[in-house]
């Protein structure tokens, strides 16, 4: 209780500083760090790779961002990256692309890493496991 009370005495002290000592300046608001889209970091993390796959180009963002999600529910569920992967709606393919299993593991991580990050050392040591990290 006696913590308390110096801890609200020391805050409205502070308050009164803040709004009282002759500088009619205003004070700056700390201001927010921006936060990235999943999406975003997932399709620039994918982009930066250079996968050999998408030598030809990229999927569709949209396309390729629905696995992610997937994966991260999959992962939370207790599933490994080699189940995701020998499953046929959760392995990255779509109608006119495909991933190649090496890359398919890095596309997993990069997955993880922008959309369920707190798996992220899980997978990796999976991946050290199978040899593809």
């Amino acid at each position: 209780m006696r913590h308390t009370a110096v801890l609200l005495a020391t805050v409205l002290l502070a308050g009164a500083t803040a709004c009282g000592g002759g500088d009619d300046r205003p004070v700056a608001e700390p201001s927010p760090s921006p936060t990235v889209a999943p999406l975003v970091k997932f399709t620039r993390a994918v982009d930066k790779a250079q996968l050999e796959s998408y030598a030809t180009g990229i999927p569709v963002a949209g396309e390729l961002g629905e696995f992610p999600p997937r994966w991260c529910k999959a992962l939370g569920q207790g599933h490994s990256v080699e189940w995701l992967l020998g499953e046929r709606d959760l392995y990255p393919i779509g109608q006119d692309w495909g991933t190649k299993k090496a890359d398919a593991y890095q596309l997993v991580l990069l997955g993880v890493q922008a959309y369920c990050p707190k798996r992220e050392v899980v997978v990796k040591a999976e991946l050290r496991e199978l040899g593809a990290y």
